[in-house]
């Protein structure tokens, strides 16, 4: 399996969590029902607002949710950053995932990573790390 994500929202991901650096940041990114491509980035507020964890507005995450239905689009991929590790689901990440239909799109902000971004699938407490293919 793989992430397929237009160049540009990969680039609003990383911008993003660049930005919020050091705090987690957190995020969906869409893709239209028809594709699997993801597409549109949709930023969110981290709750938390933790160096070591995310946690989405429960009422952000329900308005996100519904205006995904509204323009017939899915939640393709669940994106957040890791600030001081690499990236790669933490024990809470795997605890906490959800949707396991989405990508899990981690993004690390860390200055001696070696990979900056990587995208996984957890199903049943199971990490399956995935390629990434980026589009034009």
């Amino acid at each position: 399996m793989a992430l397929h994500i237009k160049r540009q929202a990969l680039e609003q991901v990383l911008a993003h969590a660049r930005r919020d650096h050091p705090i987690e940041t957190c995020g969906i990114v869409a893709s239209s029902l028809a594709g699997q491509v993801a597409t549109r980035v949709v930023p969110m507020r981290n709750q938390a607002a933790s160096t070591t964890f995310f946690q989405f507005d429960s009422r952000e995450q329900l308005q996100v949710f519904r205006s995904l239905e509204e323009r017939n689009e899915f939640h393709q991929a669940i994106y957040h950053s890791h600030t001081a590790s690499e990236a790669y689901p933490s024990q809470d990440d795997v605890e906490y995932a959800g949707y396991p239909e989405a990508h899990h799109l981690i993004v690390s902000t860390w200055e001696r990573t070696k990979e900056p971004v990587r995208s996984f699938r957890v199903l049943h407490g199971k990490v399956i790390e995935e390629s990434i293919s980026i589009l034009e």
